[in-house]
Formats: C-alpha cells, sequence, structure tokens
C-alpha cells in the first residue's frame, strides 16, 4: 500500500471520511455538514485502503468529546481566543454555536490551510476566523505567534485534536514549554493514549504511514498525568472508551472486553487507555 497516504496531510482527509460517514447516519453523534466535501475523494481512497481498525467509532467520539470541551471551556468564561494547532480539516468555526466575538485561529502546513480555505470559501464561520500557514515543529516559530495574543485578549485555549501522536516525546515537550511560556495561553485540551493502542495503531498503519513521515510516535505511559510535569493541571477529563459507551459507539465485543480487562488490571485501566483533558496552565 505504498503511496496511499503521501504525507501528514493526507491524515486529515482520511479522518475526515471517517467523521462525514457519522454525519451521514441518521442517528449521528455529529453533525457535520462539511466533513465529505473536505474529505474529497482523496480521504476516501485512503479509508477504503488502510484497515479501518476502530476508525468508524473512535474519531466521531474524539470529535464530539472535543466539541464538548471546547464549548465547556467557552461557556466557563475567559477565554477569547481558541489556537487550533494542526487544524487538519476541521470545521468547528463553521459548525459549532460559538460566540460571534470569538477569535479561532486555524494553524496548519500551507497546502492544507489553502486546500481548506478553498473549499470552504463560499461558507461563512460564526466566529472570528483566522487561518496561518505554519510548521509546528518550529516551536520558535510558534512562540512568536502566541506571543501576539496579549492586553485585551488575555486569555488563549490551545487545541491539539490528533496532533500529538505524530510527535516524538521531545517534540511535545518543546511544544508544551512554548505553550507554557506564553503568557496568553491558559487552556490547552490535549490528548494521551497508553503504549498498547499505540502498538496496535502501528501494526496496522506503521507501514503506510511511515514513509509519508506520518508514523505515530506519542503515548506516553503515565497518560494525562504527563502533562502534569510540564505545568499543566488536568481541570476536566474524558476517557474515550466511556463516551464510546455512552454514545453507544462502542467497538465490536466492547463489553467483553471491558469485562475482562476491568477483571485483570481494574477498571481505571479500561477507562485510562486513551484520554482527553482540558488542561490549565498551573
Amino acid at each position: 500500500m505504498a503511496g496511499v497516504v503521501r504525507d501528514v496531510s493526507d491524515t486529515a482527509r482520511w479522518v475526515a471520511h471517517y467523521r462525514a460517514l457519522e454525519a451521514e447516519r441518521p442517528n449521528g453523534i455529529l453533525r457535520d455538514p462539511f466533513a465529505r466535501r473536505l474529505a474529497g475523494e482523496r480521504g476516501r481512497a485512503i479509508a477504503r485502503a488502510l484497515p479501518k481498525l476502530s476508525l468508524e467509532w473512535m474519531v466521531p467520539v474524539r470529535a464530539k468529546i472535543y466539541d464538548e470541551l471546547i464549548l465547556e471551556a467557552l461557556a466557563a468564561g475567559g477565554v477569547e481566543v481558541v489556537v487550533n494547532l494542526a487544524a487538519g480539516l476541521d470545521a468547528r468555526p463553521y459548525r459549532l454555536p460559538l460566540p460571534a466575538g470569538l477569535r479561532w485561529v486555524e494553524i496548519d502546513l500551507p497546502e492544507l490551510i489553502a486546500e481548506k480555505a478553498r473549499l470552504l470559501a463560499d461558507e461563512r464561520p460564526r466566529c472570528e476566523l483566522e487561518r496561518v500557514a505554519l510548521d509546528l515543529t518550529r516551536t520558535d516559530e510558534l512562540a512568536a505567534l502566541l506571543a501576539r495574543f496579549t492586553g485585551a485578549e488575555p486569555h488563549v485555549l490551545v487545541v491539539t485534536e490528533g496532533l500529538l501522536a505524530y510527535l516524538d516525546e521531545t517534540k511535545v515537550r518543546a511544544l508544551a514549554a512554548a505553550l507554557h511560556a506564553a503568557p496568553a495561553v491558559r487552556f490547552w485540551i490535549a490528548e494521551a493514549a497508553k503504549p498498547e493502542v499505540l502498538a496496535r495503531a502501528r501494526r496496522a498503519w506503521g507501514k503506510t504511514l511511515e514513509p509519508a513521515g506520518a508514523a505515530m510516535k506519542f503515548a506516553p505511559a503515565s497518560g494525562l498525568d504527563f502533562f502534569t510535569e510540564l505545568g499543566f493541571e488536568p481541570r476536566a477529563t474524558r476517557s474515550l472508551l466511556e463516551e464510546a459507551e455512552r454514545y453507544r459507539r462502542e467497538m465490536r465485543f466492547a463489553a467483553v472486553a471491558r469485562q475482562v480487562t476491568t477483571w485483570l488490571r481494574g477498571r481505571e485501566a479500561w477507562r485510562k487507555l486513551a484520554m482527553y483533558g482540558l488542561l490549565e496552565k498551573a
């Protein structure tokens, strides 16, 4: 399957396809009228070529978790800017009930930023939207961008849906340091899967993703606690598997897997296999 995924930007098209599938279900948990357009035929072709593993339920559940955490953070007050790092083909500024005065900044690679702007050119976002082309591994440039948000815009919420898995631990630490050093950044929504989840994903997709420079690397054994030592404390957390159960979007034989894992390792081991958190700068 060499060449199925050309670069890391193709993973955004791949994921958008699964958001579209959920949005097209009569009882879908996700309303995203833009996902099919954004995924395009390229996203459909990638999904057909690669093992789907748990993506049909995992992608929409993850997106729903992020939706809820974002809206909860905004409802609590004090957030004037949302900075979406590696925004990919996410359409939240167009589909979520956001305050008109909210400033939303999408950051990603130049090709993907241009493609998204073209595909959504005739749509109107629900808030103030800015797009910035930037390679996020250049943390000095990211730090300079974050330094713009001062004075009248003191509180920034950073969103990194689907980004961290593609970074190694050194780069995740560098990103965390840049966010912590930015005075305006107050909140960060991040995710952490356990190493066994990463191992399964690499077995399924590694031979395709690695040649494209999109290898999955980050899965700290400590889960969300990894970020505590970097200066970010969890304020709200969600378990992928618990939310999947709540939304009735679980994997096959989930009840059996949950029972066995709980019996062998405890309920916490099951719920913490993949976690998402609204983190606040300590």
